[in-house]
């Protein structure tokens, strides 16, 4: 896959309780700027236009159990709790409601050009998680595309 998310040829991986969506994007800078732009939550904003806001509900850097509320544009605000991290190379965090768990993983690896390999992808799990993956493919595909993209541009331009 690639930064334009789900394409018709792009495996898409669902069941009856769920639905996996994902991307990748070569980046141009370390993994380690990749990283920093990456759990800088806060500044997401910044960079998509796919997240209107993100705030930090813990003190201190990113880290399992981290909660953190995010808002984005045609997706009810939810609180997102950071259930694995491998500092430096990938995090992830889940949003659970009644039915359903929406799950997004985020890692960075490192390429031997020395830029970075980035992968985003979202799991929709749970009674109902497939049929809301269902409900919203193409507005989660076009989401990963902005976050990529935009990840790309601010590791990129942007100095650390």
């Amino acid at each position: 896959m690639t930064a334009g998310g789900s394409s018709p040829g792009d495996p898409i991986s669902a069941t009856i309780d769920g639905m996996k969506q994902g991307t990748s994007i070569d980046v141009a800078a370390s993994p380690d700027r990749v990283w920093d732009v990456l759990v800088d939550v806060e500044r997401w904003p910044e960079w998509t236009d796919s997240v209107t806001s993100v705030r930090q509900l813990d003190s201190g850097p990113l880290a399992v159990g981290s909660r953190v509320e995010i808002s984005q544009p045609r997706i009810p605000t939810g609180t997102y709790t950071v259930t694995a991290l491998e500092p430096g190379r990938a995090f992830t965090w889940e949003q659970r409601q009644p039915g359903s768990t929406v799950s997004a993983h985020h890692e960075c690896a490192p390429l031997p050009d020395g830029g970075t390999r980035v992968e985003l992808s979202v799991v929709m799990s749970g009674a109902i998680g497939g049929v809301v993956g269902r409900l919203y493919r193409k507005l989660t595909d076009q989401y990963l595309a902005m976050e990529a993209t935009g990840l790309k541009s601010r590791g990129e331009t942007i100095a650390p």
